[in-house]
């Protein structure tokens, strides 16, 4: 059938598009912005896009019309789907019916890490011989697409709490029904569809009232919010992780790139990996609890996340220009953003350091965050923050309470000029932000060389 997806280019339609693709249907799209690595992906797949939502696309009618969670009244390709009666329906309703139905689904749930994290348990389940099935918000470099259906009744999802279309206000997760679920973290995120932190906290609840008896949840034992919506009521055995959890760790290298992992208090065996940070460390128990729940040893577990590459856009090295190295990275969030910067301080040990960081997500947008935002940039020595010209809020005020020097510029061109003032051979320059950035890491490589 032809199946049009309004919204192609977020990282989960654009997931759902190549299984979709992989099923055999006939696949379009079309999304406002169309820009890399989505993009790129979607156009190898052979998927036909379409810039912008001209009602035009629509006609001759496909067969059904998937919307994203970005479309809202208004925008004309939903209006001329609602008044021509053309069936639709959501990305994550889809999903269920045409995909998860049937399977054994491993979801990976929480505020932060959650591309990362699935794509850890992907890996670690494909590394044992088991080929699952993945639906992915990010491009993982073991795999090098997004998602795919797999040949086993194993699959790995991104388990994501914001809303799933404008006529269907539940979490995305709650459909998913899944076997095994992992609850990485919870705070407060998504300010422009949750009023507030208990507002996430029941949809959470929803997704746990829909795991089986005979299932798992894993989560870490130092999370309030976790703690809360599993007292709310659980039906399914739990395990736990971190300080005092069933899963634990005796790091071996204090930025995180070694360690021995211990569960119920016996070694498993220790992992020496590329990536660094506290972060990565605790989304790793939880793959290895997840992972242990359809079959996969511990020791085998290690062995694979021992050769597990990062996921696109996740601390990923683009270039390495005069001595100065370039990350991109997807942090857009206080949170991630201090955990990030800690993992590569406790790296480059004395290395400057420069953290390009640009409010764009919804909750940054709307100032939810902008409290957290001085602290989180503490391990940086000096700090640009980007200010779009539709942010709400005062960016200086928050630049002039960082401890580190701040400024904030409104142009790509000021951010290079800058930078290439400051850097010197071995400066580690970080690019944070949940967007295209408007190519700006590649032209600030230009502008270095």
């Amino acid at each position: 059938m032809h199946i049009h997806i309004l919204g192609i280019c977020g990282t989960f339609m654009g997931s759902m598009a190549v299984l979709a693709k992989e099923l055999g249907h006939h696949v379009t799209g079309s999304d406002a912005n169309v820009y890399p690595p989505m993009s790129t992906q979607l156009q190898a797949q052979g998927i036909e896009l379409t810039q912008g939502y001209d009602p035009a696309q629509l006609d001759p009618a496909p067969d059904l019309v998937v919307i994203g969670n970005a479309m809202s009244r208004g925008n004309p390709a939903v209006e001329y789907v609602l008044n021509k009666g053309l069936p639709y329906v959501s990305g994550p309703q889809w999903l269920a019916d045409h995909v998860l139905q049937g399977r054994w689904v491993l979801a990976v749930a929480g505020t932060h890490g959650k591309t990362t994290t699935s794509s850890m348990l992907a890996w670690v389940l494909e590394h044992a011989g088991m080929s699952p099935g993945f639906l992915i918000g990010g491009v993982p470099q073991n795999f090098a697409v997004s998602a795919r259906l797999g040949g086993t009744p194993f699959f790995v999802i991104e388990a994501d709490e914001y809303d799933s279309a404008f006529f269907d206000k539940r979490s995305k997760f709650v459909h998913y029904r899944p076997r095994t679920a992992i609850l990485n973290n919870l705070e407060f995120d998504h300010a422009d569809i949750f009023p507030d932190l208990a507002a996430i906290e029941r949809q959470f609840h929803h997704l746990v009232r829909t795991i089986p008896s005979e299932g798992l949840v894993i989560h870490p034992t130092t999370e309030p919010a976790l703690q809360r919506v599993i007292e709310m009521g659980c039906w399914t055995p739990v395990q736990t992780t971190g300080a005092g959890g069933q899963w634990q760790v005796k790091l071996r290298s204090e930025d995180g790139s070694a360690f021995e992992v211990l569960f119920e208090g016996v070694s498993q065996g220790v992992v020496e990996w590329e990536l660094t940070g506290q972060h990565n460390v605790a989304n790793a128990l939880a793959t290895l609890a997840a992972a242990r729940h359809v079959g996969v040893v511990p020791a085998m577990g290690i062995a694979a996340l021992s050769a597990f590459k990062s996921v696109k856009r996740r601390m990923e090295k683009v270039a390495e220009v005069q001595g100065v190295t370039i990350y991109d990275d997807f942090a857009h969030h206080p949170t991630a953003i201090a955990t990030t910067l800690d993992g590569l301080r406790k790296r480059v040990g004395e290395a400057p350091v420069i953290a390009i960081i640009e409010p764009r997500s919804n909750s940054m947008k709307l100032g939810a965050h902008r409290d957290g935002l001085p602290e989180s940039v503490n391990q940086a020595d000096q700090v640009i923050w980007y200010a779009p010209p539709n942010l709400g809020w005062d960016l200086a005020a928050t630049a002039a309470q960082c401890t580190v020097p701040s400024i904030v510029s409104d142009s790509l061109d000021g951010i290079i000029e800058r930078v290439k003032s400051q850097a010197k051979p071995g400066t580690q320059v970080v690019i944070m932000s949940n967007g295209g950035f408007g190519g700006l890491h590649g032209k600030l490589a230009e502008a270095l060389q």
